[in-house]
């Protein structure tokens, strides 16, 4: 099963050359660099749901801490809070093209 987790924008870094929009992400004390390219609208302080590196919509405080409580009542947040897996940021970037990629071959 694949999820989406939400997360709050701590910071948006400024473009820069070969890379994508990134940001930091806050899921509840774990902080992330994540591919913001496809929410081009979203600001610090708001709420986008996550899915391997990549922001794919942005979502209400409120829907993101009902979310964010579902998972953990389910035990699905184990994987995020106890990795010490640090992605970069080209690595981020390159999963983020993929995924881009795919999307654009679907027509989605």
């Amino acid at each position: 099963m694949c999820l989406a987790i939400p997360g709050k924008i701590k910071s948006i870094e400024k473009d820069k050359d070969g890379y994508m929009r990134m940001g930091i992400v806050d899921f509840s004390g774990i902080f992330k660099n994540i591919n913001l390219e496809l929410v081009p609208n979203a600001r610090e302080n708001d709420y986008v749901l996550v899915h391997v590196g990549v922001a794919l919509n942005i979502v209400d405080e409120e829907e993101a801490n009902r979310t964010l409580e579902y998972l953990h009542q389910m035990n699905e947040l184990d994987e995020l809070y106890n990795s010490t897996e640090e992605i970069t940021k080209e690595e981020t970037a390159k999963q983020a093209d993929s995924i881009i990629s795919k999307m654009n071959a679907r027509n989605i």
